[in-house]
């Protein structure tokens, strides 16, 4: 696949918008990790349904989503995997640990390029290849000296990664897709809430009125980013979307150590040096290969 302008705008959107997102989580001290995916997911059905309207002006065909059960089945793996790595995202970036989100999301660029090269073939630039090298060498220097695992980041990494390959797998548009992981997950957060308030009471529905809105939020603030990734994914490589995601850990990094001051050592420091870098090199050699703008086939619309 060649990747085309239109795909790479929405990465870099979708990628904009996550790494912002631990501005939003601020003002949600300590929540229920719990309610607040089962709400994000509820939350998210609805507002799905807006979007698929005001971007591909008709609603999902039911007909057409049951008939294609191997789609129907990633969409559902698809969602699984994007609970998980959302879930190890917010616990970090609402305990102090945004430095630790970041991390996982600078590792998450090498996965998706080597699932990229490895299984859909997409080839890398000299260039590319000399970051991967480089960020692998900048996160194994911290593993190193810190003498343990980052488990949170590898979580988040390692299911993120295999989200996007799942979506490479659904023939669904972006947009009824990325709905459809909420809607076939609904029914257990529902459960879960109904269960939650009978029993040890919600704490979401009986904070105050800013918090409740904070918690139900959550769905759409995590969801437009997933709309811009969901369509990049279709119209853009792997490798590409990969590499471009050096945009959100590059924010958090930055709200991390600038606004809420959290601890960066000479460890750190060297190591996310090394990742800089890699990012430097790309961004040069992307310069220098610029020539005369070509016009080519336009890039289809969402769900085109």
């Amino acid at each position: 696949m060649q990747p085309t302008r239109f795909g790479n705008v929405m990465a870099a959107t979708s990628f904009l918008i996550w790494g912002l997102l631990p501005l939003y989580y601020q003002y949600l001290p300590s929540p229920n990790m719990e309610e607040l995916l089962a709400l994000r997911i509820i939350g998210s059905v609805p507002f799905g349904l807006l979007v698929l309207w005001a971007m591909e002006r008709k609603m999902p065909n039911f007909t057409e989503i049951l008939a294609d059960k191997r789609s129907l089945f990633f969409s559902g793996v698809a969602g699984i995997l994007m609970c998980v790595s959302w879930y190890a995202f917010t616990w970090a970036i609402t305990n102090g640990q945004v430095l630790e989100a970041s991390l996982g999301f600078f590792i998450t660029p090498i996965m998706v390029v080597a699932l990229g090269v490895f299984i859909l073939k997409d080839k890398l630039t000299h260039g590319q290849t000399a970051a991967v090298v480089l960020a692998i060498i900048g996160i194994g220097y911290q593993i190193y000296h810190y003498g343990e695992v980052p488990y949170v980041a590898l979580t988040m990494a390692i299911f993120f990664t295999f989200y996007g390959l799942c979506k490479k797998q659904v023939a669904f548009s972006p947009l009824t897709t990325l709905w459809l992981e909420s809607l076939i997950l609904t029914p257990v957060a529902l459960a879960f809430m109904f269960y939650k308030s009978a029993t040890t009471g919600s704490v979401a529905f009986s904070a105050d009125p800013i918090t409740l809105l904070l918690y139900l939020g959550a769905a759409p603030v995590t969801l437009a980013p997933l709309v811009f990734y969901s369509i990049a994914v279709k119209h853009t490589t792997l490798s590409m979307v990969g590499l471009m995601q050096y945009i959100e850990p590059s924010l958090q990094f930055l709200l991390a150590v600038l606004l809420f001051a959290e601890p960066f050592d000479e460890i750190k420091a060297v190591g996310f040096g090394f990742i800089w870098l890699g990012l430097a090199i790309t961004t040069a050699e992307a310069l220098a290969k610029r020539g005369p703008k070509q016009q080519g086939p336009k890039a289809p619309l969402p769900g085109a």
